[in-house]
């Protein structure tokens, strides 16, 4: 049997898709919830930086834009040094549910390391994360009325 493939997390937000939206593709909204900044290109190829105020770095070249209801991106694959050309792919799905919107966020992607330890890291590492950062998301969306 290989590793698990994938993370897939569903939240219910009480906030329209377009808000959704703005919080996942802007820089305002990913240098908040995702990192400490946060520097965009918002077009099919374009890449977003993350940086942290621990020092660490993502970019993310975004692969799928259909607003407001697809955000797509790959990046680095957690563990791995930025040179190594294996990513994993995030996607958010928006869909209105009454006033709010149901987000789900899926990361592909992580069956491409065979190495055991690797995929632990990456795996592991990437499922607490999300876990973290759509916390902050949500609490970004909740302070940011």
């Amino acid at each position: 049997m290989g590793f698990p493939d994938r993370i897939e997390r569903t939240l219910q937000l009480a906030h329209p898709p377009e808000r959704v939206w703005a919080a996942l593709t802007t820089a305002e909204g990913l240098g908040t919830w995702l990192g400490n900044t946060a520097e965009v290109d918002l077009r099919v190829g374009g890449q977003a930086k993350v940086s942290w105020d621990s020092g660490d770095t993502a970019t993310l070249t975004i692969e799928r834009i259909e607003p407001p209801h697809v955000f797509g991106y790959t990046w680095p694959v957690n563990g791995l040094s930025d040179s190594d050309p294996r990513r994993t792919y995030v996607e958010f799905t928006l869909e209105p549910a009454g006033t709010g919107t149901t987000l789900t966020m899926v990361e592909t992607g992580f069956a491409q390391l065979p190495d055991a330890d690797e995929h632990k890291t990456a795996y592991a590492g990437n499922t607490q994360g999300w876990t973290n950062e759509l916390g902050e998301l949500v609490a970004y969306l909740d302070g940011h009325a």
